[in-house]
């Protein structure tokens, strides 16, 4: 890895000395050139009949231009000959109107650049945009905007238009803080810049605000769409096993956090505690899932998903969950959880008076449950009840600290607000 990013797929040719002092080319492997996407995918969608893919090496990222009534290039790369190579093919460089950029390191920038040093046609026609995010480099962004080219900063959420279609921008941050990738719901296919590479992890670069809880949001993001083929800024593109590659960051990315070897084999549930413990709810989450496909009677799991669920406020997700661990605890007596959590859980999807009766019960349990009592009284008090609520003496306590907490709160506020208009 250089960088965070793998090592080079293929080599150019390199030159070495001959013991007679003499220099000899040394061909490793051929590079292949540009190579039509539907020629490596296995799926019939016409997206990939647009689109050509120039893989990266050492220090260049893949390149990618898709075909329109103009070209559009993702990940301009670093690599001079690739446009030399393209326009050899019998495309034009005036008809480059697009470059999108899916973060602002220079194995995968440096390549606008040369597009406007060597093919002056592109200016002479009106220069093409730049689409990046608007924490990309400001030097990057001020050079091109001074060539004459128009720069167009997204914060994701946008859609690009690109080779005709509609493509969604996803603000994936965690390897770089200006990260994005681009998604295309009707082939399901995502460019994913440096965020998800097969057989490989980026590495948070923090001198360009990478952060690995940024990276988890960023993988999460991905994990919500559907997605089928990844086309990655190193590596080849990989089709239909696309949501896998995700996953294996995803889990990549845990077992970072909680400092584990990626060769080393951590029950599930031991990485969802650790998870849990330093705050990583959602990860925790699916972790546990991981477990219960194993094991679909693990209490440990049930309860760790619950209440990671309850925590994120996916009630009925808990609810569902805590009947399970109902069903498999039916014999034990004293234990409070699947009450409490599940009362909870109806608490916050508005099912006031139902969530009293299940701390009833747990108060019958043990009546001196704190937990047990400020719930019921909360629930008692959203549901109108306020004099019975006030009567129960936990509750009242903590809804005065609380209140108190608000006033002095606001008190606070009105004070400074007064300040600044004297």
């Amino acid at each position: 890895m250089r960088g965070g990013v793998p090592e080079p797929i293929m080599e150019r040719s390199r030159v070495e000395m001959t013991e007679n002092g003499e220099s000899s080319n040394e061909c490793e492997t051929k590079h292949p050139g540009w190579l039509p996407l539907s020629d490596l995918l296995d799926a019939a969608d016409p997206l990939f009949e647009k689109v050509l893919f120039l893989p990266g090496y050492e220090f260049s990222s893949n390149v990618y231009v898709v075909e329109g009534t103009y070209l559009s290039i993702v990940d301009p790369g670093n690599d001079y000959t690739a446009f030399i190579d393209l326009f050899e093919r019998g495309y034009k460089p005036a008809d480059v109107k697009k470059v999108v950029l899916t973060h602002g390191h220079r194995d995968h920038a440096m390549g606008v650049f040369d597009l406007l040093r060597s093919y002056p046609a592109i200016l002479e026609n009106g220069g093409f945009e730049l689409i990046l995010h608007e924490a990309s480099p400001p030097e990057l962004k001020d050079m091109v905007r001074k060539s004459g080219c128009r720069v167009t900063e997204v914060r994701g959420g946008e859609t690009l238009e690109i080779g005709g279609l509609d493509w969604e921008v996803i603000h994936t941050p965690g390897h770089t803080l200006d990260g994005i990738c681009l998604y295309h719901p009707p082939s399901r296919t995502v460019f994913s810049g440096d965020t998800v590479l097969p057989h490989a992890m980026a590495e948070p670069d923090e001198d360009a605000g990478g952060r690995l809880d940024h990276y988890l949001f960023g993988i999460r993001a991905l994990l919500g769409k559907d997605i089928q083929n990844v086309l990655p800024g190193h590596g080849f593109p990989v089709g239909s096993s696309g949501r896998k590659v995700i996953e294996e960051t995803y889990e990549g990315l845990m077992l970072k956090i909680i400092g584990v070897e990626p060769k080393a084999k951590t029950p599930w549930i031991e990485g969802a505690t650790a998870l849990a413990q330093r705050g990583f709810l959602q990860e925790a989450v699916f972790c546990c899932e991981k477990e219960l496909v194993c094991n679909p009677e693990h209490l440990m799991a049930l309860q760790l998903k619950a209440f990671s669920l309850n925590d994120l406020g996916r009630f009925q997700e808990a609810l569902e969950s805590l009947d399970r661990l109902e069903e498999l605890r039916v014999q034990e007596k004293g234990d409070l959880f699947p009450l409490i959590g599940k009362g909870y859980a109806l608490m916050g999807l508005g099912r006031y008076r139902e969530s009293v009766k299940f701390f009833d019960e747990a108060l019958r349990v043990n009546s001196g449950v704190k937990e047990a009592l400020v719930y019921k009284g909360m629930a008692l008090y959203l549901a109108g009840d306020y004099d019975e609520a006030m009567e129960i003496d936990p509750f009242r306590t903590e809804f005065m600290g609380r209140f108190k907490e608000e006033l002095k709160r606001k008190e606070m506020a009105a004070n400074s607000s007064g300040m600044e208009r004297q």
